[in-house]
């Protein structure tokens, strides 16, 4: 398992009581000594895990929100989705490995899902580009959007990503209008939508899957405009910055969820999704479920409506 820096110690305390559980098996149960040494390291990892992850900074929650072993949309659609059928390409250039989407069932009920995917290994992530859209990943994304309004069928899209391809080629092939239309395409939506962000959730690349009637996001992912590193680049010209960016620019979901831009904060088992994905998949499909079965009774014009609303009031001054 890759590890962080501060989170190095806790996986020390881990291995030392996997090296004396694995003595015990060999030399059979009677080694009580070893016993309680694991006792007194489990409590120990125990009291660590507490105090390492209920006082994380902005920028550990930032590195949380990247870790190369936190499950990606395809990880959540094995564990909470059945008769998964993938469906692929943009109609019109290409096959953008960098989202997926498809038709399922969500417990019980027919759905259409979206989410970007960043990929396995070096070789995975270069053909899905490290999660980063294409203008035809868009267009592919805006082809399942019409499809769950005209099937009526609601919509779930799962938010990983550090932000669309910026490169020359996307931008020749219409990266800012194959995003604008899916903005306009969901904003329209006569179906349920719930967005998830479930990792990074980088500016316009993260809001073409954003525009939900509900938006929840995981305990240590981001959200925000740009990356800490980008604003750090433009604010002090010094991307080295960018911890001191992340603090300002309040990407957590503890931030979000007070400004009243995502709905739930769901909360991840200790250590982070990463450690306990199945716990992790569990908690963000009864959080869809919960918002899901709210949305139900709503008719089209009334979810378009509630979806307006919900953007309306992000910002809003009162009293």
């Amino acid at each position: 398992m890759a590890s962080l820096d501060f989170e190095r110690p806790l996986l020390e305390l881990e291995r030392r009581i996997t090296d004396l559980k694995a003595v015990i098996a060999a030399a059979g149960p009677a080694r009580p000594e070893l016993q309680a040494e694991i006792t007194r390291l489990e409590d120990k990892t125990q009291r660590l895990q507490g105090e390492l992850f209920g006082g994380l900074t902005t920028w550990q929650k930032v590195q949380l929100s990247r870790h190369p072993d936190r499950p990606y949309t395809l990880d959540y659609v094995a564990r909470l989705f059945d008769d998964f059928v993938e469906l692929h390409g943009d109609r019109a250039f290409a096959d953008d490995r960098s989202i997926v989407g498809g038709i399922a069932r969500f417990r019980g009920r027919s759905v259409v899902v979206i989410g970007h995917q960043k990929g396995r290994g070096v070789k995975d992530a270069m053909a899905r580009n490290f999660g980063m859209p294409h203008p035809e990943g868009y267009r592919k994304a805006l082809r399942l959007m019409d499809m769950a309004d005209r099937f009526n069928r609601p919509l779930l899209t799962l938010i990983d990503t550090p932000g669309a391809y910026p490169g020359l080629g996307a931008e020749e092939r219409g990266q800012a209008e194959a995003i604008g239309q899916c903005l306009l395409r969901l904003s329209r939506m006569r179906v349920p939508v719930v967005a998830t962000v479930i990792g990074e959730g980088g500016s316009g690349g993260a809001l073409a899957l954003g525009v939900a009637n509900r938006v929840l996001m995981m305990e240590f992912s981001t959200y925000s405009v740009i990356s800490p590193e980008g604003c750090a680049s433009i604010l002090w010209k010094d991307g080295a910055r960018a911890a001191e960016a992340a603090e300002q620019l309040k990407v957590t979901a503890d931030h979000l969820l007070r400004f009243g831009v995502v709905d739930e904060l769901i909360g991840e088992p200790p250590g982070g999704a990463h450690r306990r994905p199945e716990e992790a998949a569990r908690r963000v499909g009864d959080a869809i479920e919960r918002h899901l079965r709210a949305l139900s009774p709503l008719a089209g014009p009334h979810l378009v409506e509630d979806r307006y609303r919900r953007f309306r009031a992000i910002g809003e001054v009162t009293g």
